[in-house]
Parts: C-alpha cells; structure tokens; sequence
C-alpha cells in the first residue's frame, strides 16, 4: 500500500513479498538491520522505483508500527494484574511507553507535514544540505529528499492512512496471537493473555537498536525481562525466549534465502549501494 501510494499505481503482489522476505531475511543474518536497507534495495528493483523513495515507505512503515506496538503496549500495562511499581532499569514502564508513543506520534506528525507540504519541505532540506555540502554532494541530496518525500505520499490521504494504520494492527494483533499460542504451548504459570501486548511491546522496544544478526541475545534479554513481571522463573523464561526466537527466525530466514534465489539476486547485490530499477520477475 505505501509503495502503490509512492509509485502512484499498484505494484503486483508477488515482487512485493519478495522484497519483504529478503529484508526480514537480512535482518537475521546481517547485523546492524542492515534488512531494512535490503529490503529498500530489493523493493527498488523489483518494483521499479528509487531506492531512497523505497526507503521513505519503510520509514513510514516504522512510525505505524512503533505506534500500534506502544499504544497496544499502554494496553496491556493498563490491564488489571498489572504491577504499576514495574521498572526497566531503573524507569516506570509506563513512563517509558508514554515516552516512546510521545516520540512516534511526534515523528508521524512531522512526516505528515512533510507530505502535504512537500516543495516547503524540499526548499527547507534544500537550503539545509546547500549549508553544509559541496555542491555537488548538495545536489545530490537534494534529489534524494525529492525521492524520499514521494515515499511519504500515503500520508496526504485520510482513507491510505486509516488503511496502513487498520493493517499494522492486524499485523501486530496477529503477533500478539502467536505469543498467547506460545504461552500455552509452554504451560506457563500465572501469565494472562493480557501479557502478550506487553511482552511484544517489551521486545519491539527492545531490538530495536542496531545489533547482532537476527537480535541474537537481545530478543532473549527483553523475553525474559518482560516475563519477570509475570513471576516466571529465568531459566523457564530462557527456554521460551529461545524456542519463540527458533520459531519465525528459521521459517523467515529460508523463505528469504527461496525469495533471493527466485527473485535472481545474491548477497552482493543487497551490498549495493546504487538505485536501480528493473522489472519483477515473472
């Protein structure tokens, strides 16, 4: 949906979801989410657009998804059962999900006036990398901007923003399932089902970072920080944390490398740091 608002037409469907697979592949075997950059890279070329607009609906994407995520997160801390003398830390829970949703909405709200107001945004930028770079390396900037504000277009329509804003709920509401089903599959004592927005949240927040390939050891950190609070034991909630981690981290990952295969690209190529296009493949 972002990228048919950028590209002004609709993409098919089934170079998209190569691009998706190849990035959220990346993201496991890359460090530093360098996923995020492939799947901009494999987007552009598959679908046939800059690589920088590629980008600016990947950023998009990130501010619903952080604000679905905290707002779903202030949910399950305001449920009944929840302790409100929980600290992360050193900090109140609450305060650092009223922070972080504060920080989303401030960031969609600037990518919104940079939408509608998009040649004052260009002239802003403008003036701005004229400042500071050569000229040469200005003007270069400045068609990047160009290309990342046609990125941002989804945001000029109420109906495209109800729209990417309804289907990041179901995506992260259907998360939010898969660990209710985990919680059951393992037993665990004394954890409602209240407790898998806040254990989501708690992970979100907590890979967010650049880190290791596949946020080895800090997915397992914020699992087992969030079920603390729940009372279970650490050496149970490792356990999980692992199994949960070994549960989307294997079928994402080979169905990333079928998607690289299919889509006729290498890892060499994701190294690329060109804008490209090129046709989808068949």
């Amino acid at each position: 949906m972002l990228l048919a608002a950028a590209a002004q037409s609709r993409p098919r469907l089934h170079p998209v979801w190569l691009a998706t697979a190849i990035g959220f592949m990346a993201n496991n075997v890359l460090p530093a989410r360098a996923g995020e950059v492939a799947r901009a890279y494999a987007g552009a070329r598959l679908v046939g657009l800059p690589m920088s607009t590629a980008l600016s609906t990947i950023a998009v994407e990130r501010v619903f998804d952080g604000v679905v995520v905290v707002l779903m997160l202030a949910i399950g801390i305001a449920a009944p059962g929840f302790p409100a003398s929980v600290q992360l830390k050193g900090v109140g829970l609450q305060t650092i999900a009223v922070s972080m949703g504060t920080l989303f909405v401030i960031a969609l709200a600037a990518l919104a006036l940079a939408a509608h107001y998009p040649e004052r945004a260009l002239g802003i930028g403008d003036r701005l990398v004229h400042r500071l770079l050569p000229r040469k390396a200005a003007d270069l900037a400045t068609k990047l901007l160009r290309n990342l504000l046609a990125g941002l277009s989804v945001l000029r329509s109420g109906r495209d923003f109800a729209r990417v804003l309804g289907w990041s709920v179901g995506v992260w509401g259907i998360n939010m399932i898969s660990y209710n089903l985990a919680f059951a599959a393992f037993h665990l004592p004394g954890v409602p089902l209240s407790a898998s927005p806040v254990l989501q949240g708690i992970v979100v927040l907590g890979v967010a970072v650049p880190s290791a390939p596949g946020f080895v050891g800090l997915f397992e950190a914020a699992v087992i920080a969030a079920l603390a609070i729940y009372g279970v034991p650490g050496d149970t909630a490792f356990g999980f944390s692992v199994a949960l981690h070994m549960s989307w981290f294997i079928p994402i990952t080979v169905l990333g490398l079928w998607a690289l295969v299919r889509a006729g690209m290498s890892f060499g190529d994701l190294g690329s740091r060109r804008e490209r296009g090129g046709a989808a493949p068949a």
